[in-house]
């Protein structure tokens, strides 16, 4: 009896709970976001008096004006994510409007709290992921088709079209946090040493300066 009660204790801890797999569920109908709060650091943001509540802390138009893509990279992310729209606090998702000049890319990086799922409205991606086994998944997609990137995984999109590109992406986490892989080893505070990264990438030192001025390390 208690062999069978200890293997069933083992099932419930290794078992992935829903709770887990997101944000947690909210506890209320909503909790407009104090994002300067100065009380006690929370997992989330403290809770607007619903008193103090009104409409417009319930849309956003973020999305209405195409970002500036005139930069090395040639995109632009536009967050709709707690941080520039309150409203979403404990609520569990997020969205962004990502554009593209021609060439532009989206280089590859991760959402570590997130799945991402997102949608073409103009142009063409080539988009892609790659598993913790180094298998890449991609394909080129044209307007009205749809992606989704299971969370955590390193992944990137790129327009391959004569045109500019948007897209609209959409998230399990109301900040889904992102680490872009050239920022983080190239550009970290304080830098990654250079031992580290000259074994890493079986380089030089030379090498990995280069790079490391790139990004201001």
């Amino acid at each position: 009896m208690a062999a069978r009660v200890t293997f069933l204790l083992v099932i419930l801890v290794v078992l992935p709970f829903p709770s887990h797999c997101a944000d947690p569920d909210p506890l209320q109908d909503f909790c407009v976001a104090i994002l300067n709060s100065t009380s006690t650091s929370l997992n989330g943001f403290p809770c607007k008096p619903a008193s103090e509540v009104t409409s417009e802390d319930f849309f956003f138009d973020g999305f209405t004006k195409e970002g500036n893509t005139d930069n090395a990279l040639g995109f632009s992310p536009t967050f709709g994510n707690v941080l520039s729209f309150p409203g979403l606090n404990t609520l569990g998702i997020a969205m962004n409007r990502v554009d593209f000049a021609p060439g532009g890319l989206n280089p590859p990086h991760s959402h570590p709290r997130a799945t991402e799922s997102g949608v073409v409205i103009k142009g063409k991606l080539f988009v892609g992921f790659l598993t913790t086994n180094n298998v890449l998944y991609s394909k080129v997609l044209t307007v009205g088709q749809m992606f989704v990137v299971p969370r955590g995984l390193v992944h990137f999109q790129m327009n391959v079209g004569k045109e500019k590109a948007m897209s609209i992406t959409a998230f399990n986490s109301q900040l889904p946090g992102v680490a872009t892989l050239a920022n983080t080893l190239f550009g970290s505070n304080p830098p990654i040493p250079d031992d580290v990264l000259t074994k890493a990438f079986q380089v030089e030192a030379s090498v990995i300066d280069g790079i490391k001025a790139k990004f201001g390390a």
